[in-house]
C-alpha cells in the first residue's frame, strides 16, 4: 500500500546533504521531556517502511499527508522489513510517545495512536530542521508526555465566516505543536454559522451577513461532520459553541418570537457587545435553547458542548442564572459536558461543567469552589486577536498590546488565586475575528505566538524560559515561511 509522500526521497536528501552543525532536540516545539543525541551522524538506507498491523490506516494516510513538504514517499510493508517502525504500547499514557532515531532505523512507540502521532509531530520539526536547517542527521532517543489534556485553539466564525476549507487549513497549522481540540465559535450577534433543521432560518436569515456587511456563510451539517472528520484524523476534537443568552442578536432577527416584544430584530454587522438577550419569560427560548442543543449534541463527535455565557450585559442577574442553568443541564442530558465563559460559575455550576477563563478571576475562583474544571485562556495573555503592538493592522487591543514574549511569559498555576491547579485541564488560545477576513489574517494574528502557547500547555514551568525559546522560534519562523504560512515576524521584546 502507498501514501503519497516519499520516505524515498527523504532519505536520498539525508543521505547526501553535507549539513553545517549538529542536529539537536532543541529546536522541537513543544519542549520534549527527555531527550539525548549521538554524535555522529548518520544516514538512512533508501528502504520500505514497515508498519505494524494495529496502526491504522487512518493514520497512516494523515503521516503522508503531513510531510508532502518533504517530498516523501510513505509505503505499507508488514513482513519486517523498513526503516520506520510504528508501534503502540498500552502502559505508555495514551499522548506519551518514545522516539528512537538512530543508524537506517525510526522507531515511534505511543501510548494510542495520538501518542504516535505526536511523536510524528516531533519528528517532522528534526526534518524540517535538518532539511531546511542544515543541522546534521544524527542519533536521537526521546521520550515525551503532555503537562495538560486540553490544548485549544478557538477560531470565530462567527464575526466572519470561514469555510471548510479554510478551517482545514487551521488544523493542518495547529496540529504541528499538538494542539488537540479546536473550539469553534459559531454563533454570536453578526452571523449564524451551523445549520439546525428545526430552525432553518437561523441559517437563511441569520447567517446571512458579517461584520462589514459581507454575505456571511454557514457550515451545513454535513460540512461540519467533514470538519469533524478531518479534524480526527489529527488527533483534534471539535468543540462547537453556540453563545448564549448574549451575543444571540443574529438567532434574535431570525424568529421574532425569541424577543419580548414578539419583533425581529435588525441584522447587526458592527462589533459593539452586550446589546442583546434571549428572552427568559416565553416558553419559546427554552424549546429553542433545548432543540438547538440537542441537535448540535447529535452532531457532535467530541465530548464537549460551549455555550457561551459572556457578556450578557442587557440580562438581568436572574434571568442569566435562569437561561445558564437550563443550557448547562440540558447539554448534560444529551450526553455532553458543558463549557462556558467564567461568567457561568454565576450560575448553578457544578463538578460536571468547565468553566473557561477569560476576564475574571473572581468568576474562575467561583468555579474552583465550586469544584469545576477550569481552562485557562487570559485575554491579556492568550487572545490571539490582541495586536502585537499600535502597528499592527489586524486585531484590537481592548485587552492590552500582546506582543510574543507576553504571549509565551506567563504560567496558567499563578493567574486565579485559591484555585487548585489540579483543576486547570488544560489552556485555549481564542481567535476572535472581527478584523479578520481570510485565511492570511488568521496566520498572521496566529503565528509566532501559537507555538508559545503550545509549550505552555505541553511542557513543565521549569522547561520554559524566554531567551532559549526565543532562539528555537526564529527558526520556526523561517520554517512557517518556507511552508507559506503568514506570520508575524518581529520579536523584539
Amino acid at each position: 500500500m502507498k501514501y503519497a509522500i516519499s520516505l524515498f526521497s527523504l532519505l536520498f536528501i539525508i543521505s547526501c546533504t553535507t549539513p553545517t552543525e549538529k542536529l539537536t532536540t532543541s529546536a522541537i516545539v513543544p519542549n520534549v521531556t527527555t531527550a539525548s543525541t549521538g554524535h555522529d551522524e548518520i544516514s538512512l538506507a533508501k528502504e520500505w517502511i514497515t508498519v505494524t498491523p494495529d496502526v491504522s490506516d487512518r493514520l497512516l494516510e494523515t503521516l503522508a499527508q503531513q510531510v508532502d513538504d518533504l517530498d516523501i514517499e510513505i509505503s505499507k510493508n508488514n513482513e519486517g522489513s523498513g526503516n520506520l517502525f510504528l508501534n503502540l504500547d498500552e502502559s505508555l499514557d495514551a499522548e506519551s510517545y518514545r522516539l528512537q532515531v538512530s543508524d537506517k532505523r525510526i522507531e515511534i512507540t505511543g501510548g494510542s495512536e495520538s501518542g504516535v502521532f505526536y511523536a510524528w509531530q516531533s519528528l517532522r520539526q528534526l526534518l524540517y530542521n535538518h532539511l531546511w536547517s542544515g543541522e546534521d542527521w544524527v542519533s536521537v532517543e526521546i521520550t515525551d508526555q503532555s503537562k495538560y489534556a486540553y490544548r485549544g485553539y478557538m477560531l470565530d466564525i462567527s464575526r466572519h465566516f470561514f469555510g471548510v476549507e479554510t478551517i482545514k487549513s487551521v488544523i493542518d497549522q495547529i496540529s504541528l505543536y499538538k494542539i488537540n481540540h479546536l473550539h469553534l465559535h459559531l454563533s454570536d450577534d453578526q452571523g449564524w454559522r451551523i445549520e439546525i433543521k428545526s430552525w432553518p432560518e437561523l441559517t437563511s436569515i441569520g447567517g446571512s451577513t458579517e461584520v462589514g456587511g459581507g454575505e456571511g456563510g454557514f457550515l451545513t451539517q454535513e460540512d461540519y461532520k467533514e470538519i469533524q472528520r478531518y479534524a480526527q484524523n489529527h488527533f483534534i476534537t471539535v468543540v462547537p459553541e453556540i453563545d448564549m443568552p448574549g451575543h444571540t442578536n443574529s438567532a434574535l432577527a431570525s424568529y421574532a418570537e425569541l424577543n419580548c416584544d414578539d419583533k425581529a430584530t435588525e441584522l447587526y454587522t458592527g462589533i459593539e457587545v452586550g446589546f442583546s438577550t434571549l428572552c427568559a419569560e416565553k416558553e419559546v427560548t427554552y424549546t429553542f435553547l433545548s432543540d438547538v442543543f440537542t441537535e448540535l449534541a447529535q452532531l457532535t463527535e467530541g465530548p464537549y458542548i460551549h455555550i457561551g455565557g459572556d457578556e450578557s450585559h442587557v440580562t438581568s442577574d436572574e434571568d442569566y442564572i435562569k437561561l445558564v442553568d437550563y443550557a448547562l443541564e440540558k447539554v448534560i442530558s444529551s450526553g455532553k459536558t458543558p463549557i462556558g465563559w467564567d461568567e457561568i460559575a454565576n450560575a448553578n455550576l457544578d463538578d460536571r461543567g468547565i468553566s473557561q477563563y477569560w476576564a475574571s478571576s473572581e468568576n474562575t475562583s467561583l468555579a474552583g469552589s465550586k469544584k469545576a474544571s477550569v481552562i485557562i485562556s487570559p485575554a491579556a495573555h492568550a487572545y490571539l486577536d490582541m495586536q502585537y503592538d499600535s502597528l499592527t493592522p489586524l486585531g484590537l487591543h481592548w485587552a492590552g498590546y500582546l506582543p510574543v514574549k507576553k504571549s509565551f511569559d506567563w504560567s496558567p498555576e499563578t493567574l486565579v488565586e485559591d484555585l487548585d491547579p489540579e483543576q486547570i485541564i488544560g489552556i485555549e488560545a481564542p481567535l476572535w475575528s472581527e478584523t479578520l477576513e481570510s485565511l492570511e489574517d488568521i496566520e498572521y494574528m496566529t503565528f509566532p505566538r501559537l507555538p508559545g502557547l503550545a509549550e505552555i500547555a505541553w511542557s513543565t514551568k521549569e522547561k520554559r524560559t524566554w531567551e532559549t525559546y526565543k532562539a528555537v522560534l526564529e527558526r520556526h519562523l523561517q520554517w512557517l515561511e518556507k511552508k507559506g504560512i503568514n506570520t508575524y515576524k518581529a520579536l523584539d521584546e
